[in-house]
């Protein structure tokens, strides 16, 4: 963390973050910019905006601006972590509802990886994404379930390397609404939602994009699933449905089973009726199967089943 520096500026025409940039090339310009809209970069004694442009001999002042080195997760002992799976290569969690799995900042805290990190500091420096911490795979904050987190760089990579070859068998529990009387197979090419200030999938067919519209790369999805309960709610049939997939979309499940009239109950986004006094959607992530990236074994770690499924 760069603290309290001053220094003048020779040359002028420069905008006000490719200055800190240049004069402290060990923070980033993402940093940079943030510093800037938090007040905490002073020009001739003033806030200033990342894009101002500063004059020769301008006495630009830094009260505080992170390093790529600071881009890491910060401990947080108040989240609690839900731990299954324990050995000296992998650990594995059961996240509630509406708990983000990591932060989007270095200074976000109160997500699962926050938590983890203060009891397996371990991890925190493993991977390649620095705010992942070492987790191999993300879900979404609604979504409950398990996630798998890497405590070494060798079985984070060894790990990685089987989610890439889509070998990792993903196992999720979601309650839609309706009867559902048989499975199935869904597979699209999903792309983001064009327009919105938030995210949402849907087939690259039902995209609307226009020609001057920057045009999405489609990611192939392939979702199976199966009823294997029925039960009632308020007079509305709901099914339970088991779902495997092994590629890893954004939204795939939720985006897919919607695109089919298969809504998961709550999932406002995709356009399932509300639940008065229920966090998050009804998709849980149930059980991983994989090769242990240390003996080699074939393991499979599950979740206890969310309220909302005990109905078998």
């Amino acid at each position: 963390m760069i603290e309290n520096v001053s220094f003048h500026l020779e040359t002028g025409g420069v905008r006000l973050d490719a200055a800190l940039l240049s004069r402290f090339p060990s923070s980033t310009r993402a940093f940079c910019r943030e510093a800037c809209a938090a007040g905490l970069v002073l020009v001739d004694g003033r806030p200033a905006l990342k894009g101002m442009k500063l004059r020769p001999g301008a006495d630009v002042t830094v009260k505080a601006l992170a390093e790529a080195s600071d881009n890491r997760v910060a401990p947080d002992r108040s989240v609690r972590t839900n731990c299954l799976f324990e050995d000296s290569a992998l650990l594995a969690f059961d996240k509630p509802p509406t708990l983000p799995v990591q932060p989007l900042t270095c200074h976000e805290t109160g997500t699962l990886m926050n938590g983890v990190v203060a009891r397996w500091p371990e991890v925190r420096d493993i991977g390649d994404q620095p705010l992942m911490a070492g987790a191999l795979h993300r879900i979404d904050a609604d979504t409950s379930g398990l996630v798998l987190v890497a405590r070494t760089a060798e079985a984070f990579d060894a790990l990685r390397a089987q989610f890439a070859a889509q070998t990792v068998k993903k196992t999720y529990l979601a309650l839609v609404e309706g009867a559902v009387a048989v499975g199935g197979t869904l597979e699209n090419d999903l792309v983001h939602v064009p327009g919105l200030s938030y995210c949402k999938m849907t087939d690259i067919s039902r995209a609307r994009l226009t020609r001057g519209s920057r045009q999405p790369t489609p990611l192939h999805a392939v979702t199976n699933f199966r009823p294997i309960a029925h039960t009632t709610f308020e007079n509305e049939e709901r099914t339970l449905l088991e779902v495997t997939i092994y590629t890893g979309v954004t939204h795939q499940i939720r985006a897919q089973l919607a695109l089919a009239g298969l809504h998961i109950v709550n999932d406002r986004i995709y356009g399932a009726f509300a639940v008065e006094n229920q966090a998050g959607h009804c998709l849980h992530a149930l059980a991983a199967h994989f090769n242990h990236p240390v003996s080699g074994d074939e393991v499979e770690i599950r979740t206890p089943f969310p309220p909302w499924a005990e109905i078998i």
